[in-house]
């Protein structure tokens, strides 16, 4: 049996950016990935924005860690030379019956902290004229970013620190015990590893792995959820200049447009379904109700014009018809284990405040000097 100070589980850019920031404040850290590489699952399959963090309750977690998270990105990219741009964003009503929901999302944002220019009808046509809508809120602060890039930077930054990435290494079942924490991994060369300390940042799998860690009181554990969703691309070149968000639902952020850093428009993700188990597949059938909903802000949209792109799925922490959950990023102060931080339902804005929720991690382990609450 192997003995390891450090180990974080799953390398998506929530684990490297932990794992660099563990590595830098001079732990011996190890990174385990079930799958053959780094980020293939959630941060792989999302639309690489960088958000403002005008959407989130006061006094949450996601508030907090977006706002925070999307200054330290910015900075890090900028210093890195990883591709980004700060594009901007629209949040529009479409008719007057939205007109209230607007107006709460601008509080909201005031609260956070969050900068927005309130727009009318004419002044949206302006910014974009293929968008209908009766008024608007404009996020200077949202953006797009390289997120293969930064995982690249995060996983070479943490490397250079001492970190060591292994992959294709499942974590089976753990225990923990008076000396830390054992862990058993499968694949084809299974072994028993002990460590000190272990961050739990499996994604899709979290709750399933925090499960199979005797030890760990089970009310502890939220249950596991998971909200597929599809993105459709615009064939042709796009007409928009801008990110452009409808209001949202509970279990996201509404169909909207996004752009790539090579001009790509993509449209999603909706909400189709919550699967028992991950499932990329890409549903058929769904065109006309993108058409439907793109259409309500972008009435112009030519037939035929949507084409079958990628899918995504989401963990969750509340159910399809509750309020959008927060982030659980749970230390030894909550469940009493020490050592042990789980991360459960990093979802959106996950991205964008992975740097944010580094800090937060190293705190929960005392690691960090100035924690952020």
């Amino acid at each position: 049996m192997e003995t390891v100070d450090t180990i974080v589980i799953g390398a998506g850019v929530v684990g490297l950016a932990i794992a660099r920031s563990l590595a830098l404040a001079g732990r011996e850290v190890l990174i385990l990935e079930a799958e053959a590489a780094f980020g293939t699952q959630t941060s792989a399959r999302n639309s690489e924005v960088i958000h403002a963090g005008l959407y989130y309750p006061r006094n949450s977690l996601k508030a907090a860690l977006c706002v925070r998270g999307k200054e330290l990105l910015y900075r890090y990219c900028a210093e890195r030379n990883i591709p980004h741009r700060r594009l901007g964003k629209l949040l529009i009503a479409t008719d007057a019956s939205e007109l209230a929901a607007l107006a709460s999302y601008g509080q909201r944002a005031a609260i956070n902290g969050v900068p927005l220019e309130s727009l009318n009808s004419a002044e949206i046509c302006r910014l974009e004229p293929a968008v209908r809508a009766v008024a608007g809120l404009y996020s200077e602060s949202t953006g797009i970013v390289d997120s293969h890039g930064l995982m690249l930077s995060l996983l070479g930054n943490a490397e250079r620190a001492g970190a060591t990435l292994i992959t294709r290494t499942p974590v089976v079942d753990g225990k923990i015990d008076q000396d830390g924490i054992l862990l058993r991994t499968g694949g084809k060369e299974p072994f028993e590893l002990q460590c000190r300390m272990l961050v739990n940042s499996a994604g899709l799998h979290a709750q399933e792995l925090a499960r199979k860690l005797k030890g760990l009181p089970s009310e502890y554990v939220p249950p596991t959820l998971y909200a597929k969703g599809h993105y459709f691309t615009l064939s042709g070149s796009t007409p928009f200049r801008h990110l452009v968000y409808p209001m949202p639902d509970n279990a996201g952020l509404g169909i909207h447009v996004t752009l790539d850093l090579g001009g790509q428009c993509k449209f999603g993700p909706d909400v189709s379904s919550w699967p028992d188990t991950p499932d990329y597949a890409f549903e058929t059938g769904l065109a006309e109700k993108f058409y439907q909903a793109i259409r309500r802000y972008y009435p112009d949209l030519p037939n035929g014009a949507l084409q079958a792109g990628y899918t995504g799925i989401r963990p969750k922490v509340t159910g399809p018809n509750e309020p959008a959950g927060d982030f659980i990023i749970q230390g030894p102060a909550t469940h009493g284990v020490s050592g042990l931080v789980n991360l459960f339902g990093i979802e959106s804005p996950g991205l964008t405040s992975c740097l944010a929720i580094a800090e937060r991690t190293l705190a929960e382990l005392a690691l960090y000097r100035n924690p952020l609450h």
